[in-house]
C-alpha cells in the first residue's frame, strides 16, 4: 500500500509547493516564488519516474499530478503576471494575466487525452511555462530588458505564452530512447546550451533557456516537416 502511494505523496508534495509559492506571490516575494516553481518541477520529475520504477501507474495519480500541475504551473505564473501588472497600475487589464491558468487547463486536459505525446510535446509544457514567467523577475536588474516589464510587454507575454501552450507545435521531451547523437541532436543542444547559459548568467539565464527551447523546437518542427 505505501509503495502504491509514494508517487502520489510526491505529486502531492508538488502541490503543497504551488501553494506555498501563491503565498509568496501574494506577498511580492518573487524569489521566493522561483525557488518554489524549481522544488516542484523537480517533484513533478520526480513522481513520474518512480511511478516507472515502482511500476504503481494509477489512473488516481494520473488525476492527481494534472490537478498539482493546474496549481503550480497553471494559477502560480499567471497570479505572478497578475502581480506584476498589478504593479504597474494595470487596472482591469490586469485580469489578462489569468489567461495562463485558462489555457494551461487546457493544455493539462489535452494532454491527458493525446496519445501523441509520448515522444514530444504538443504545445508549450506548463512547467517550462511557469519556470519562464517565474524568473522573469530576476530580468528585472538587467537595464536593456526592463521594458519586460511594461504593462504592454506583460500582457504581450500573457496572450503569446497562453497561445503557445495549446498550440499545435510539437515541442522537444527531454525523454531518451538511446544516447544516439543524431537521434538526440535537438536534445543535446538544448541540454549543453542551458548549461552554458546558467553557469555564465545563473537565475538570469532561466527565462532566455526557456526561449531558446521554444526556438530549438520550432527549427526541429520546420526540418522535419519537410521531410
Amino acid at each position: 500500500m505505501i509503495k502504491k502511494n509514494i508517487p502520489n505523496f510526491i505529486t502531492a508534495a508538488n502541490l503543497f509547493t504551488g501553494a506555498v509559492g501563491v503565498y509568496f506571490a501574494s506577498q511580492f516575494e518573487f524569489e521566493w516564488v522561483a525557488f518554489c516553481i524549481v522544488l516542484a518541477a523537480v517533484f513533478d520529475f520526480l513522481d513520474g519516474m518512480l511511478a516507472r520504477l515502482l511500476k504503481v501507474h494509477s489512473e488516481i495519480g494520473k488525476q492527481l499530478d494534472s490537478l498539482a500541475d493546474m496549481v503550480t504551473f497553471g494559477f502560480l505564473p499567471s497570479y505572478v503576471l497578475f502581480q506584476f501588472l498589478q504593479m504597474n497600475d494595470a487596472g482591469i487589464l490586469s485580469f489578462t494575466a489569468f489567461l495562463i491558468a485558462v489555457f494551461s487547463a487546457f493544455r493539462l486536459a489535452k494532454f491527458n487525452i493525446d496519445t501523441r505525446q509520448s515522444e514530444e510535446f504538443i504545445g508549450l509544457p506548463t512547467p517550462a511555462n511557469a519556470l519562464f514567467i517565474g524568473f522573469l523577475f530576476y530580468l528585472g536588474d538587467i537595464e536593456m530588458l526592463s521594458f519586460l516589464f511594461e504593462t504592454s510587454a506583460l500582457l504581450t507575454i500573457s496572450v503569446v505564452f497562453s497561445l503557445l501552450l495549446v498550440a499545435e507545435i510539437p515541442m522537444i521531451a527531454l525523454k531518451f530512447k538511446n544516447f544516439n547523437f543524431k537521434d538526440n541532436i535537438f536534445r543535446y543542444l538544448t541540454i549543453i546550451m542551458a548549461i552554458i547559459l546558467i553557469t555564465i548568467f545563473q537565475f538570469s539565464a532561466i527565462p532566455v533557456v526557456i526561449l531558446l527551447y521554444i526556438l530549438l523546437s520550432m527549427i526541429k518542427f520546420t526540418i522535419f516537416s519537410r521531410t
